[in-house]
């Protein structure tokens, strides 16, 4: 909740003082206080839902999709766009490649058959939808 209060203000703020774009501003104070309650004892967890594990930390399934959950959210908090659709565009891109990545480790780790099914349709869609994203233009206004 104190973050939530702290992010109202600072958007108050923003859009009183002139000082850009208030919902861009927004999503970087939230992104830094979720950043900045992630730091124990001086470390950065490995997950950005760590407080989401099991009790007793996390579990070795979780410990598998660290690294690329923690690169889709680094990706996605740095795409941008100028307008509502490039943004989106440009965090979708992200997304999606995150999703790659994770399904990437699913392959490489599960011995499942249907895991494995599942994982090779994300990565054949995702890199579809990335490849249509990427090819998107604005429309001329």
């Amino acid at each position: 909740m104190r973050i939530a209060v702290a992010t109202l203000a600072t958007l108050a703020l923003t859009a009183c003082d002139g000082g850009g774009d208030p919902v861009n501003q927004a999503l970087r104070d939230t992104a830094a206080a979720n950043h900045s309650a992630q730091v124990k004892d001086g470390a950065v967890s490995a997950s950005p839902h760590a407080g989401h594990a099991a009790p007793g930390g996390p579990t070795a399934g979780d410990r598998a999709f660290a690294a690329s959950e923690a690169s889709m959210h680094e990706k996605m908090a740095a795409a941008s766009g100028e307008t509502v659709d490039q943004a989106y565009i440009a965090k979708m891109i992200a997304h999606h490649e995150g999703a790659v990545e994770m399904a990437e480790v699913a392959l490489r780790d599960s011995r499942d058959p249907e895991i494995r099914r599942m994982a090779q349709a994300v990565i054949d869609a995702q890199t579809r939808e990335i490849a249509e994203m990427r090819a998107w233009k604005p429309a001329a206004e």
